[in-house]
């Protein structure tokens, strides 16, 4: 469910015109719907209202602040994979007690940052972290609280380069050697046990993966009370997919029922990390069409955003749907939308179907939300597009053009 629709062929966020923002702002740049980041996000966290929980949404999602603060204003915390992340997070209002930071590479720096900012918990992924944790920590005055993230070896059934619970991905720790390091951790002077933390991935769009992981650690957590060793909270993580096009991923209601029975009997507070079920379609990024050409294979539309912009397509081979912003009903046509970095990589739409463009016309790029802006880069030294916020029939610039100014600043030439 999302708020952008169509009015007279026009295409409208909320109550304003797409068209009348790009005329003010210009292009290319992100569009997210206040209505609707508040809509997903009370109707995740209320799906699991029967629940002692707390709603972490993953910043590397969409990290701009007035996002952070709208979900820290509705009682949502924060799972950060970085020192800026949790920057941000704390400049966005969310309380370091809200905030859990995920992560293999986590610095001794970025350590101490969190420490002292005295966050809910670290998610550790190895043992080498954990010691180093438990000595920055003592440097701290203080207990870093911690949850090992298991990994389960579960199949999310979903892109490769998304899929982080499998015994061969890069995150967690397997069972038995996570046991042995819950017993280790329970001795260092500088570590709390707070609880268990799990994410098998993104983008999944069936439930019986989250049920098989969530089997699997209720069986860890049985195992760890048996060592005498008990936690207070339960993450598993994210992951919930949305709609891009034909998919249909469960509704978070489903989700929490299935994720309920899981957890029956076990005293533990969960924790989430929502990321793109929040904002995945809360986004759009609109692109002004520059030029067409008919190549002997196929034709191009060629726009002002790239995959500097928006890296999903080049980088997953993602599929987002591309509408007209004037002009619902117009005849579409097979074509690519590239844009202008200097890559053959570089495209928002390939062999898809389209809205039949000429240079000057508006396009949206829909389910632009999640790991968009946050994804994008100034290669091509590219200013990085503005972000907008429509709320009812009014808008904001949320985060400015960058200006060419801005691509060199830091710079200096000895």
């Amino acid at each position: 469910m999302h708020h952008f629709d169509y009015r007279d062929g026009e295409l409208f966020c909320e109550d304003v015109p797409v068209r009348v923002i790009a005329e003010e702002v210009g292009t290319p740049f992100y569009l997210y719907s206040h209505a609707t980041l508040s809509h997903h996000f009370r109707v995740f966290d209320g799906a699991f209202a029967e629940i002692p929980h707390l709603t972490c949404f993953a910043v590397k999602a969409c990290s701009n602040l007035a996002v952070l603060h709208l979900f820290g204003s509705l009682g949502g915390g924060a799972d950060i994979v970085s020192g800026g992340e949790l920057f941000r997070a704390l400049k966005a209002g969310i309380p370091a007690e809200r905030i859990v930071y995920s992560g293999v590479g986590k610095t001794e720096a970025e350590m101490k940052y969190a420490v002292k900012s005295g966050i809910l918990s670290f998610n550790v992924e190895s043992e080498e972290e954990l010691l180093t944790l438990d000595r920055v920590a003592g440097e701290c005055g203080g207990r870093a609280p911690v949850s090992l993230r298991v990994n389960p070896d579960v199949d999310p059934r979903t892109h490769a380069y998304i899929s982080t619970g499998l015994a061969k991905n890069k995150f967690g720790i397997s069972t038995g050697p996570a046991l042995e390091l819950y017993r280790r951790a329970a001795e260092l002077a500088n570590i709390e046990i707070a609880g268990v933390s799990c994410h098998i991935g993104s983008q999944l769009t069936e439930i019986e993966p989250f049920v098989e992981a969530l089997g699997k650690l209720r069986i860890f957590i049985e195992s760890l009370a048996a060592d005498g060793i008990a936690v207070r909270y339960l993450d598993i993580g994210g992951g919930l997919g949305i709609r891009y096009g034909d998919e249909e991923p469960p509704p978070p209601a489903e989700y929490a029922a299935a994720v309920a029975a899981g957890l029956e009997g076990l005293d533990c507070t969960l924790i989430l990390e929502p990321g793109r079920v929040l904002t995945g379609n809360a986004g759009i990024l609109v692109t002004r069409v520059l030029y067409t050409k008919d190549g002997p294979e196929k034709k191009f539309i060629i726009v002002d955003a790239g995959m500097n912009d928006l890296a999903r397509p080049s980088l997953y081979d993602a599929f987002h749907a591309i509408d007209p912003v004037s002009g619902k009903d117009r005849p579409r046509v097979k074509a690519d939308v590239v844009g202008p970095i200097c890559e053959t990589g570089d495209f928002l739409a390939r062999d898809q179907m389209v809205p039949e463009s000429a240079g000057g016309d508006l396009l949206a790029v829909m389910s632009a939300g999640a790991y968009g802006f946050s994804m994008s880069s100034n290669y091509n030294s590219r200013p990085r597009a503005a972000e907008v916020m429509v709320e009812k029939d009014g808008f904001k610039v949320i985060r400015r053009r960058e200006t060419f100014a801005d691509l060199i600043r830091g710079e200096a030439v000895p």
